[in-house]
């Protein structure tokens, strides 16, 4: 976490040595081989309510999201957007976990930020999931590059990590039950251009 506080741009680059980025369209989020693009480029910020959390801002202005939306009909993996939400709910929210030099990025329902490849569909997609397969253990590992430092001033002052984490019904027990239901996270999402709808139940 520590590295978060001191960074207010940063970029993430996957397992498959591929740039976290920002389509476009301004709603959907991939990989790509050139890290110098704008739209690699992602602003960190800290949510009051939590010391464990960021927020990841895209050049767009609109936030990297665990919707709750499957790419594909019976597969586990859902889709990471980028979104504008009325109301900044637990989907916006990243919990960095360190792995040695690298880091994970567990949504508030225990699946990670995964960079997928290998074959189409799944090439370059981004997805949030909790791998199952040794094959694809390293897709949620990611290298993160500062770009611009946080002034000393704008340091966040963070309050102190929970003693210990409540038994709330929307906190899994076991990171492994992937299947389960997010209920801050969009759950119906249309895709038209730019445009992004979501409907929260």
């Amino acid at each position: 976490m520590e590295t978060f506080r001191k960074a207010s741009v940063v970029r993430l680059r996957s397992h498959h040595d591929k740039f976290l980025v920002a389509n476009d369209d301004q709603a959907t989020v991939a990989q790509e081989r050139d890290g110098s693009l704008m739209n690699a480029r992602w602003t960190v910020e800290f949510p009051e309510s939590s010391s464990i959390h960021i927020r990841l801002k895209s050049c767009h202005g609109k936030y990297l999201t665990a919707s709750n939306m499957p790419f594909l009909i019976g597969m586990r993996g859902k889709m990471v957007l980028q979104m504008l939400p009325r109301r900044l709910t637990s989907s916006v929210e990243w919990e960095p976990i360190t792995e040695g030099f690298q880091f994970r990025f567990r949504t508030r329902y225990g699946q990670y930020l995964r960079a997928n490849g290998r074959f189409p569909p799944w090439r370059s997609l981004i997805t949030h999931d909790v791998p199952h397969r040794s094959v694809t253990r390293d897709w949620v590992l990611w290298d993160v590059e500062i770009l611009e430092h946080r002034e000393q001033e704008d340091l966040p002052c963070l309050l102190p990590p929970p003693a210990e984490i409540s038994s709330s019904p929307h906190t899994p027990t076991n990171e492994n039950d992937s299947d389960s239901d997010d209920h801050g996270s969009p759950s119906e999402i249309s895709l038209e251009g730019a445009k992004v709808s979501t409907l929260e139940v």
